[in-house]
């Protein structure tokens, strides 16, 4: 099944998506959040199937991150032999982990803003997994694949010297700027598609940047849930970021984006993003 949220920030209305046409899901359910993966897919085929929703037309409506609330956003750094070369690092043994915080999360269109004084904010096309029920201490390939609840895309913005200049040793700091995961359009539920041979691409002003497959990750999404769940307990709803291939601004190939630039994201079967950015002023109050 294939999920979107439209409608102002914050303000949402979950729908699905059949064959094209949207539907809304106010009413089943209260959103596609944490409490969503007890029931709610199946609430929401159920409704499909009875031909008990209303269309919606999304044309003018914006095009909201296609999960909401999560408690945790984890990622996995250098997860693709190509970028930890161009990186300058040896593919790593076990899966690199970091934290974004979850203001970071944001809609596939909205503008990103880069922080004031900064010189170094990059783009990073990935696969994220969405985590649908409680998953700890798992032992198998097959007991991870059923705590994954879906995939989207999202674009892991960096400020690189945060990342790696003033970071004290950790990444985060780099990671963690609002707006910096825009995600979507569409989520997509795991029995709906295969994560193991997905093209991902990206483009900077029009610019080809990024192109690669899910092939060439080092360690694919059931390794990575596995993994995790020997340090954390996975929660429903929580979002891991799986690693961007190759062609990133950090390889020093390309410029550091720069306002007025327009980054574009694409993951087969899982839609395309598109963020203008914009300057970000010292003292300037949240948004």
């Amino acid at each position: 099944m294939e999920f979107m949220r439209l409608g102002p920030k914050g303000q949402e209305t979950p729908v699905v998506v059949d064959s094209g046409v949207h539907y809304s899901l106010r009413g089943v359910i209260a959103d596609i959040d944490p409490g969503f993966w007890s029931g709610g897919p199946a609430l929401a085929a159920e409704a499909l199937a009875a031909k008990a929703l209303p269309e919606v037309d999304p044309a003018g409506l914006r095009i909201g991150a296609p999960v909401a609330r999560p408690s945790a956003i984890i990622c996995i750094g250098q997860n693709y032999a190509a970028h930890a070369a161009e990186s300058g690092a040896e593919p790593p043994r076990q899966p690199i982990v970091f934290l974004k915080t979850p203001n970071t999360l944001t809609g596939p269109y909205d503008a990103v803003g880069i922080p004031p004084g900064s010189e170094k904010t990059d783009w990073e096309v990935e696969l994220a997994i969405v985590i649908g029920k409680p998953a700890a201490y798992l032992q198998s390939a097959e007991e991870a694949a059923e705590a994954i609840g879906g995939y989207m895309t999202v674009n892991d913005v960096s400020e690189r010297s945060y990342q790696l200049e003033v970071s004290g040793g950790q990444w985060s700091k780099g990671k963690c700027v609002k707006d910096f995961l825009p995600a979507g359009p569409v989520l997509r539920t795991a029995g709906s598609i295969d994560p193991s041979n997905l093209r991902l691409r990206s483009w900077v002003n029009g610019e080809p940047r990024q192109d690669s497959t899910t092939r060439d990750m080092i360690f694919s999404a059931t390794d990575i849930v596995r993994d995790l769940s020997q340090y954390m307990q996975l929660e429903p709803g929580d979002i891991i970021c799986t690693g961007t291939p190759e062609g990133v601004a950090l390889s020093g190939r390309f410029p550091y984006l720069r306002p007025g630039d327009i980054a574009e994201l694409e993951i087969d079967q899982l839609g395309r993003q598109r963020q203008e950015y914009f300057q970000v002023e010292a003292g300037g109050q949240p948004g």
